[in-house]
């Protein structure tokens, strides 16, 4: 999408050089004619940033920049004026314009400094949306004397640089955890650098771990860094180490206790400084009995163990978590604020949640989705579990015949599924399968499908 501008000044001259000039540069331009008509077109669309005359008529840009600061705080505005003085400039910059240049404008400088100031308003943004992310993701949600006692745990422990293994089942939110530590930690403003010791090949763990020299073996084109590089001065995740192979447990202890590794093919030691925190979701006692996990590493990384409680175990956050997890999924999808019945929580708060925080959100990202309803019923709800979908039903045996058959068989199969689970809402069904309402129609005639069937 281009970038909007508006432009503001009561000169239709200058409003239609740089409107020209902006639209061979590929920014769409709006403009207006005074301060008060900006304002309006402001409040009719939203824009990317702001050129503005400062000697204006009834409203000069100074007036029209704080006007635009408290009504859109977060546009950049530049302000242009041929009566350039040191004093307004200050002021200028005081009331939060991002630049000041003189006119007349010179167009390479100005659109220079529009591509910069666009790319650093990007870069903001990104932040801002970076951080309501690690918010809406990382909060420790709950009242329950389970989720008290555990953020009290991991405020404890954050401060010291001790290892710690985190346990608890899988979707229990073992990696919030490891994340809140690290946050509220010395380290927090360094690195956070995770791994999932499960996800990655056995042969592949070391090179991951430690890094690797080029051509140290077959297709390492370039010297590579490992997590533990990649963590210097942070903190380290491992997730699932409960699978890490046996001869790479040995390689870790020998770096947990001297603090140096060597890269794959490399020669010398390079010290590192990283804090190792640890997630299982497997029995430990279970993995030592059989001789599966070393006795010296689980003592090495286990100076403290937090174990993450099972939803079940605090039933009563699964209110203060739906809620959480709808205002959540609206704001980072941009889509209209909504909210759950008092209903539709007891609903869903009587559901044992096998895959426990992980497995609610799922749900209720699939409610958003699937039902238009504000607030959301009990009956949205039960459509949405899995116990109402299509796990639950049998799946009939494929027809026999060409790929084809086959093919439609399927398809047919999936789009009466989706019409049931949206009510026979046909543009939630659309939608939840990224088809056009249009497109879908057109499936369902060719498939032979009634669409009154989901209703």
């Amino acid at each position: 999408m281009k970038p909007k501008i508006l432009i503001v000044d009561d000169d239709q001259g200058t409003l239609a050089s740089l409107s020209r000039a902006l639209a061979l540069e590929g920014y769409t331009a709006v403009t207006a004619s005074s301060g008060t008509r900006g304002l309006e077109k402001l409040a009719e669309e939203a824009v990317d940033a702001v050129l503005s005359d400062v000697v204006m008529p009834e409203m000069d840009g100074l007036e029209f920049l704080a006007r635009v600061k408290e009504r859109a705080p977060e546009v950049p505005v530049i302000l242009m004026s041929g009566q350039a003085t040191v004093t307004t400039a200050v002021k200028a910059m005081q009331l939060g314009a991002v630049e000041y240049v003189e006119k007349p404008v010179g167009l390479d400088r100005l659109l220079h400094t529009l591509r910069t100031v666009l790319r650093l308003d990007r870069l903001q943004r990104e932040n801002r949306e970076l951080q309501r992310y690690w918010q809406d993701e990382l909060a420790l949600i709950g009242g329950s004397q389970a989720m008290a006692a555990l953020r009290a745990l991991v405020e404890r422990a954050a401060p010291s640089d001790v290892p710690i293994l985190i346990v608890g089942e899988n979707g229990a939110g073992k990696e919030l955890v490891a994340r809140a530590v690290h946050d509220l930690s010395p380290r927090g403003g360094q690195p956070f650098v995770k791994m999932n010791c499960a996800a990655v090949p056995s042969e592949l763990v070391e090179s991951e771990l430690f890094g690797h020299e080029k051509g140290a073996f077959s297709g390492a084109v370039a010297q590579r860094r490992g997590r533990f590089e990649q963590a210097d001065g942070g903190t380290l995740f491992l997730d699932e180490i409960g699978d890490m192979p046996a001869p790479m447990q040995a390689k870790l202890l020998r770096v947990l206790q001297d603090g140096e590794i060597t890269r794959v093919g490399g020669a010398g030691e390079i010290r590192v400084d990283v804090r190792v925190i640890s997630a299982t979701n497997k029995e430990i006692d279970t993995l030592l009995s059989e001789g599966r996990f070393r006795e010296d590493l689980y003592y090495r990384i286990s100076t403290l163990t937090v174990r993450t409680p099972p939803l079940r175990e605090h039933a009563g956050d699964v209110p203060a978590l739906a809620a959480h997890f709808v205002e959540a999924a609206c704001r980072r999808n941009h889509w209209k604020p909504r909210r759950l019945s008092a209903e539709a929580l007891e609903v869903l708060s009587q559901q044992p949640w096998k895959g426990n925080v992980r497995e609610l959100r799922n749900v209720v990202e699939r409610l958003l989705i699937l039902s238009d309803a504000d607030p959301i019923g009990a009956a949205e709800v039960r459509a949405a579990l899995p116990a109402a979908g299509p796990a639950s039903r049998p799946t009939p045996a494929p027809p026999s015949g060409s790929l084809r058959d086959l093919t439609d068989a399927y398809e047919r199969e999936v789009i009466r599924e989706r019409l049931r689970l949206s009510g026979g809402h046909v543009t939630n069904a659309a939608r939840s399968l990224g088809l056009e309402r249009s497109h879908l129609y057109k499936k369902c005639k060719q498939l032979g499908i009634d669409m009154r069937e989901g209703t």
